[in-house]
């Protein structure tokens, strides 16, 4: 199949694969690298003739080995094209849904079908015909009806429509319990499993649908979905779908030919997985054994001595679905509309704000259906709407949560100024917005740690609303700060956004930060920085809002400004004073806090790839620091629609080179490629002048180089330029007391926050049902059960109470107390001072302290997290 054009130049790469350095692995795996090969050159030709399943066929390989393989063959970063790896990482993506679709598929069918019914069921019902028609069916839906083949939470409410369609379709003898007793009540109503031909398929159903949601409603409930969303996409996608394809037979089921036909059809157009091969487990699509593991895995039991989180064992979509539902359960309380407390802000501006922010969320929302349905599919736009209601709720609950500090701060009720801002309108809109689809868009990967990005993956959301990333970012710190319900890893998501702005988005041409950086090097001619060097080693320490941020100077007093006005300033409330030529004008605070904190990710970045590269060269750390560091304070330009990490690589290479350090850029991508959340794109597609690109070795070449080379050169003199300091590495301050903390004296017992629940179906679960039955572990709040589990611990804290007393006998130090969080010896409550009653036991006390504590030490945590000692460093 493959045409003779890509056989040539697939040999000839085939060939200098073989002969290059290192080539082990590829003379040892002849056919896997021609296959290898072949797969490249046919992508960069655009001269696919084959599926990627016939290809793994080809050469007896499975996807993960396959796309591992690739990884190695890519040695010197100069095999795999961007294009190639673009197109691998589509294909790694619609895998993984497949692959966690499937397995869920298996086990709730599982539920619901027995293995063995009754000989009153013909063969052509089995459970095995059953388990295929579902599923082709399913992919033919899938395949028809999504343009995104990576969204694993629309996927999976398709697969509950197509589940629930069938059921009703099924022999009660076929059933296990509660399906078996609800398709019965079905037949009993007259519900018709036995349709007439000429009677419309579409109404038909929908009425079945209207008449009995037993099944939909009994599916949404074992799998803690959204009812309402699986209707809607029963009625939007599912039904039309029906009615489309012609698939159905008489008698309501679909016909297997007919669904086998044009699955294969839309596979060969497609050219990539054949994921009716999941049917047989086929081995081509068998996940490798870690990755295996992680699906599997369990918490094991550790060490006395160590502290580490317990992960629960979560599938994919089990744990998209928990994360859905506990975000709805954060929202149920909030409104569509602002709130009477919201109204009394309003109301108390010199211009009152309400009009233009209504008009603002209803214009935002026919935009917002319209850019979803055209990413997801023309029949999507009413769940598109539905996701953005809950942004909207999560907008107006944030604003209210952020003015309420603001007023706590500043003593003020009148922030016309701000709520006229559309900026930070649109801002904090879109951070809500973006809050929502990343908890939808879960990644159906646990193979790694890296968040694999989706059609609808941030930064999609700043296109949508028009939005420059750099405005965007001032709002996300407050926004977390505002909103203490946000879930681990919502917090971790936002603070990847802000990563990605601060290391290339807010870089891009046409970005308000270059006029920022414009407009503060002319304040004091060119001696002015974004932000002094003498700060770098000092606390990242401010109590700057997102008021602040937006409201901070954006223009010149030289010059009309060329960054984008606030809409406030044409209010009569905010007009900002004239500034005579003479006098000094403000220093913008979004600007300088930035700069501080690219500062600080730039070095964390040096830090990490330095010690995988250049541990036993310690005096080069500082001197690269200081190229990197200046290069962004001084040749910023160098940034302009490119990375951070590539100025980064730079300056490494560079002051290897002139310390006559042997470190390649072969060497260092290499390193650079196993660090968390990089992209191969970064180093093999770099600008090098105008709608021009190449790899990083050029771009040092041709740009850093003829740039730096003066400065570059200084380091080998007798006289190197003054070293900046080493930015203060604080913890983050987005983290939240989540990690289990030891309870001190020597005893191997913790406390923590409680957990995510991990299952929904009856609100929010103890976590005693969610851990290893090797722990003894109690919740504050629930029923204890048992008194045996507290005897247990109260006699583990009289233990190391005894063990204390007698290592203070014995002369020894004072244990020292744990940070922010200790139980005291004598029976001191910290939290209130109170004593304890002596016919309490140990236990009793020690619960006190923990529930009084518990909410005071979230609050500390993130007051306190700017300001962390370095033996609590990220």
């Amino acid at each position: 199949k493959v045409s003779e054009s890509v056989r040539e130049k697939a040999w000839k790469k085939y060939e200098s694969l073989s002969a290059a350095d290192g080539a082990l692995a590829c003379n040892k795996k002849k056919k896997e690298t021609w296959g290898v090969c072949i797969f490249i050159v046919a992508i960069d030709l655009d001269e696919v003739t084959f599926t990627f399943t016939e290809l793994l066929k080809s050469i007896n390989t499975s996807v993960c080995t396959f796309f591992q393989f690739l990884k190695e063959v890519d040695v010197n970063m100069d095999t795999v094209s961007t294009k190639v790896d673009s197109t691998v990482s589509r294909l790694k993506k619609k895998y993984d849904v497949l692959f966690a679709l499937y397995r869920k598929f298996e086990r709730t069918c599982g539920l619901i079908y027995l293995e063995q019914p009754s000989s009153e069921i013909s063969a052509e019902l089995s459970s095995v015909l059953v388990l295929k028609n579902y599923w082709i069916t399913f992919l033919l839906a899938k395949g028809k009806v999504l343009q995104v083949e990576d969204d694993l939470v629309i996927s999976f409410q398709l697969l509950l429509c197509v589940l629930d369609y069938f059921i009703k379709l099924s022999p009660p003898a076929m059933l296990k319990e509660p399906y078996k007793s609800s398709v019965s009540a079905v037949t009993v109503n007259g519900s018709a499993r036995t349709p007439r031909r000429g009677q419309n398929r579409s109404s038909r159903t929908a009425k079945q649908l209207d008449t009995d949601t037993k099944i939909i409603e009994i599916l949404c409930k074992e799998h803690d979905c959204n009812l309402d969303e699986v209707k809607n996409v029963y009625f939007t996608s599912f039904i039309p779908f029906l009615n489309s394809a012609g698939i159905v037979a008489s008698n309501g089921l679909p016909e297997v030919e007919v669904i086998l036909k044009q699955y294969d059809e839309l596979y060969l157009k497609n050219k990539d997985i054949d994921a009716r091969l999941f049917l047989n487990h086929d081995e081509t699509l068998q996940p490798d054994v870690i990755a295996c593991s992680q699906l599997e895995r369990t918490p094991l039991k550790n060490n006395a001595d160590e502290e580490i989180n317990i992960i629960l064992p979560q599938t994919p979509v089990r744990a998209a679905m928990n994360n859905i539902q506990q975000l709805i359960m954060i929202l149920n309380s909030a409104t569509d509309k602002p709130s009477d407390t919201l109204i009394m802000y309003f109301n108390n501006c010199t211009v009152n704000p309400k009009d233009s922010i209504l008009k603002r969320v209803e214009s935002f929302d026919h935009i917002f259906q319209k850019k979803f349905a055209e990413a997801v599919g023309q029949g999507w736009a009413e769940i598109g709407s539905q996701r953005y209601k809950l942004g909207v709720r999560l907008y107006y609950r944030v604003m209210e949560s952020m003015l309420k500090s603001e007023e706590e701060r500043l003593s003020v009720q009148n922030f016309s100024k701000l709520l006229n801002d559309n900026i930070f309108h649109t801002s904090l809109l879109a951070c809500a917005v973006e809050v929502v689809m990343a908890t939808y868009g879960r990644n159906a990967s646990q193979s790694d740690s890296t968040s694999t990005e989706t059609d609808l993956s941030f930064p999609w959301i700043l296109n949508v609303f028009d939005l420059k990333a750099f405005d965007f970012y001032k709002v996300i710190e407050s926004f977390i700060k505002a909103e203490p319900s946000l879930t681990r890893e919502m917090i971790k998501h936002l603070e990847h956004c802000e990563h990605r702005i601060m290391e290339s988005l807010a870089w891009q041409s046409g970005s308000p930060l270059f006029d920022l950086i414009k407009q503060s090097k002319e304040r004091e001619g060119q001696t002015d920085q974004p932000e002094p060097t003498s700060s770098l080693n000092m606390p990242l320490q401010h109590n700057h809002t997102a008021a602040d941020l937006y409201l901070s100077p954006v223009k010149s007093p030289k010059k009309k400004a060329s960054g984008p006005p606030l809409s406030a300033s044409s209010t009569p409330d905010v007009q900002a004073p004239v500034i005579p030529q003479t006098q000094k004008p403000q220093k913008s605070t979004s600007l300088s806090l930035f700069y501080k904190k690219v500062y600080l990710l730039a070095y964390r970045r040096l830090h990490t790839l330095f010690l995988h590269l250049l541990s036993e060269h310690p005096d080069l750390e500082p001197l690269i620091w200081t190229l990197f560091q200046h290069t962004l304070q001084n040749e910023y330009e160098l940034m302009r629609d490119r990375h951070l990490d590539q100025i980064m690589m730079c300056s490494m290479y560079g002051i290897c080179k002139v310390k006559n350090v042997d470190l390649r850029f072969k060497i260092i991508v290499s390193a650079y490629k196993e660090l968390c959340n990089t992209n191969q794109e970064t180093f093999k597609r770099v600008l090098i002048r105008e709608e021009q690109y190449d790899s990083i070795i050029v771009f040092y070449n041709l740009v850093f180089m003829q740039k730096l080379k003066t400065n570059i050169l200084q380091y080998a003199s007798s006289r190197p330029p003054t070293l900046s300091p080493i930015p203060h590495i604080p913890r983050s301050p987005y983290q939240f007391s989540n990690s289990p903390r030891r309870v001190p004296a020597g005893n191997n017992i913790y406390i923590s926050p409680l957990k995510s629940p991990y299952k929904f179906s009856d609100g929010f679960q103890s976590p005693t049902k969610m851990t290893p039955r090797s722990r003894i572990l109690v919740s504050i709040g629930e029923s204890f059960g048992t008194s045996e589990k507290f005897q247990k611990i109260n006699q583990m804290l009289c233990n190391s109470e005894c063990q204390l007393k007698r290592s203070a006998e014995a002369g020894a130090a004072a244990p020292k107390p744990l940070k922010r969080l200790r139980f005291d010896i004598e029976g001191q409550d910290e939290a209130d001072g109170s004593k304890h009653l002596p016919q309490e036991s140990k236990f009793q006390q020690k619960l006190a302290e923990m529930t009084s504590t518990r909410t005071r030490m979230q609050k500390q945590k993130l007051n306190d997290g700017n300001d962390t000692s370095a033996s609590e460093e990220k």
